[in-house]
């Protein structure tokens, strides 16, 4: 049952519980931009590591290349080499992966804060699974960011860096180009593994039934072939990392929805 207190609560005093909400969690993400932000050194090694051969997914990819004789999977050697066009650039670079980077760290907190705001709202049996869905909200989104540093930035760096419509032509990548690409697939991807949850809650409400999604099944996985086949190069292995995890992201999607 709704507590007590939860019956007294004003519309007033939501909307200052709503305040306080919104207070933490810029607190949370400031700090955490700064910690970001200090640990310069660090966190660009590890954002620009992908720009070398030396990376260890392009090890990976190159012994996979060599073992089943795929010639458009060996690496050649290559170091992209980023320049900067602006005098402020590299310090707003800077800013900006320390917002975008506190923003994807702070995430576990803001579901954290969510949940304490609609908590006191609901029944007792109806808590259990609003915090196993918060939870998987969180670990989903992180392991969205994983693959997408792990696996999909990498390729996409790779394949547009060496990409060529002329040997005349010369690739000079901009640093802020680079850290758009990071920032945007990190984010993007982050956001696509929140797939689940979202068809979980649409099913909840009556909006999405587990038959339709079982019946448009194949048309799902041609579009996810389809913009596997766009964003990434035409060879088995990096349609294949791209597409295996959005296929198995719509499977659990029709596991978690109600009949």
């Amino acid at each position: 049952m709704k507590s007590k207190e939860e019956d007294e609560m004003t519309f007033w005093d939501h909307l200052e519980a709503l305040r306080w909400m919104l207070m933490r969690c810029a607190v949370v993400l400031v700090a955490l931009m700064i910690a970001v932000f200090l640990a310069k050194e660090w966190v660009f090694t590890a954002i620009f590591a992908p720009k070398s051969s030396s990376f260890f997914v392009y090890h990976w990819i190159d012994k996979l290349g060599a073992l089943f004789y795929i010639h458009s999977l060996r690496i050649v050697p290559f170091n992209l080499n980023l320049v900067n066009f602006q005098l402020t650039g590299q310090f707003m670079t800077h800013l900006s992966v320390a917002f975008w980077l506190g923003l994807i760290l702070s995430f576990p907190y803001f579901f954290y804060e969510l949940w304490r705001f609609i908590s006191p709202a609901l029944y007792a049996s109806e808590r259990r699974p609003v915090v196993w869905t918060f939870m998987a909200g969180a670990i989903l989104f992180f392991i969205g960011v994983s693959i997408s540093y792990i696996i999909i930035f990498p390729v996409a760096v790779h394949f547009f860096y060496m990409y060529q419509i002329s040997p005349d032509i010369k690739n000079l990548i901009s640093l802020s180009s680079y850290i758009s690409l990071f920032t945007t697939t990190l984010i993007s991807i982050g956001a696509v593994f929140e797939l689940p949850i979202l068809v979980y809650l649409l099913s909840r409400l009556g909006i999405l039934k587990r038959s339709f999604m079982r019946k448009y099944r194949r048309h799902a996985i041609v579009v996810i072939f389809i913009i596997a086949g766009i964003i990434t190069p035409a060879d088995p292995f990096t349609m294949l990392a791209v597409c295996l995890p959005l296929v198995l992201l719509y499977e659990a999607s029709i596991y978690v929805c109600k009949k």
